[in-house]
């Protein structure tokens, strides 16, 4: 039928830094099947989360709007024991779910006859918040863990997923049933969030994995080079009895095969929808939630040239891989240059779709129809805010990107740095006291931006003492 609607697929990896993907530019990492995937459609290699960490770009993926705007600015934590965070600033307070008055993209879709599935992480509030409760049809694993406590194999004691045999891996598991949905939904048109717990932490990988990248170290002699020693990236430091212990080189064989078993099963899922006939009919996004970990947590991978990674409010905290795929409108093999943050994605996939736009509830995204129709579109600033302090090091802050330019604001102590991207993609040159009116106008824009949306600002600390 020429207006069947087509099916939507959105893949959102958790933690996968920009350059983690062989078609991104790794050179350790083997993902042979997401290649090809990326390949087929546009990739955006100006991609941005909203957020440095999960839950802010999931609710901002979710509503079209920026973590701030929603209210969710830093990951949930639902036991109340890591909020707020205190330093010389005390975090600012945010909503730990996702809000029921939110139009969201499922219950769009749904209203609009889409059987729709949710398969994977949530960690977007508690029970009364899970997808279920927010225009899901299917939730297989979505519920308040952020990662899998229990590890990647089962038994994994997930809220809303059976566990299965001793043994079996929890990205093979999630997996088969997105297969299994995609096989029984017919003709009717069918949203599938497949929302990967992988490559969060804990590093857990399969045996056989991780021997072919043990191996593969050995032959690449990157198993003889320390992977922390400073180099020319960036300097170890210590922020607030932290030191950030930095990867400078991809070379964790673990997450390697985290990455491999991943890319296996995104093969799976293409081949599922390829021979049930469905593969032209369906818009496929690939991304991830925020920047790769490089600077804690046994740092499993390196986002350079980006600099930093995960809870921080550096490139490498934001930039990710994106890529959308539908051969009936994008042409394969293209890459597009266009600044892109996680709001967008709402309004790109109903005008995908043909569907009834909602510019009252993505109010900070824009479609990227145009652009994957090989059009241009104007440049438009994209902001950040996160009043936090990251787990991985980072400190609160603001920032904004536009056109070639990057201005963040560091709440500590107010000081700004500004970059310019296009000729330090490292952020190593801070131009603000060499750019003065550039500097002003972008922290103008900040500052006009965050008063706009009433955003929450972090306080002094009364009781700080530099240790």
């Amino acid at each position: 039928m020429a207006d069947k609607k087509p099916n939507i697929l959105m893949i959102l990896i958790d933690d996968m830094g920009w350059k983690d993907l062989s078609a991104c530019g790794s050179t350790f990492y083997e993902s042979p099947n997401i290649d090809a995937l990326m390949h087929s459609g546009m990739m955006f290699d100006n991609a941005y989360a909203s957020c440095p960490v999960c839950s802010p770009s999931r609710a901002s993926i979710l509503t079209g709007k920026y973590p701030a705007t929603v209210g969710v600015t830093d990951w949930i934590d639902t036991s109340g024991e890591c909020h707020p965070v205190k330093g010389y600033l005390i975090d600012a307070p945010y909503i730990k779910h996702l809000p029921h008055e939110e139009y969201n993209i499922a219950k769009c879709l749904k209203d609009n006859g889409y059987r729709t599935y949710h398969i994977g992480k949530w960690h977007l509030g508690t029970k009364e918040y899970y997808p279920e409760c927010q225009g899901f049809d299917v939730n297989i694993g979505g519920c308040h863990l952020g990662h899998p406590h229990h590890g990647y194999f089962s038994p994994y004691q997930i809220e809303n997923l059976e566990d299965g045999p001793d043994g079996e891996y929890l990205t093979d598991r999630l997996t088969d049933e997105a297969i299994k949905l995609i096989k029984e939904s017919g003709d009717d048109p069918f949203f599938m969030n497949l929302w990967h717990y992988t490559v969060h932490m804990p590093e857990q990988a399969k045996e056989e994995d991780v021997r072919y990248f043990t191996e593969k170290a050995k032959l690449l002699k990157i198993d003889r080079i320390n992977p922390f020693v400073e180099g020319e990236h960036f300097p170890i430091e210590i922020k607030k009895n932290m030191r950030v212990t930095r990867r400078v080189i991809q070379s964790d064989v673990i997450y390697a095969a985290m990455i491999k078993n991943l890319d296996w099963n995104i093969g799976r899922v293409l081949k599922a929808l390829k021979e049930t006939g469905k593969l032209d009919d369906t818009i496929i996004i690939f991304t991830s939630d925020n920047g790769g970990l490089s600077t804690a947590e046994g740092s499993p991978t390196c986002n350079f040239p980006a600099r930093e990674g995960k809870g921080w409010s550096y490139e490498g905290g934001t930039r990710v891989p994106l890529a959308i795929t539908y051969p009936k409108i994008v042409k394969s093999g293209i890459h597009s240059q266009f600044p892109t943050t996680s709001p967008d994605l709402y309004p790109t996939i109903l005008d995908m779709a043909g569907l009834p736009l909602q510019p009252q509830q993505y109010v900070d995204g824009i479609s990227l129809l145009p652009v994957l129709k090989g059009h241009t579109l104007t440049d438009r600033p994209i902001f950040w805010h996160y009043p936090h302090y990251g787990n991985q090091g980072g400190t609160p802050a603001s920032s904004l990107r536009y056109g070639k330019w990057k201005l963040i604001e560091f709440f500590e102590d107010m000081h700004t740095e500004l970059y310019d991207l296009d000729e330090d993609p490292s952020e190593t040159l801070n131009l603000s006291d060499a750019y003065p009116l550039k500097r002003d106008e972008l922290k103008k824009m900040l500052h006009d931006w965050r008063e706009s949306i009433s955003a929450k600002i972090p306080q002094r600390n009364p009781q700080w003492t530099n240790q």
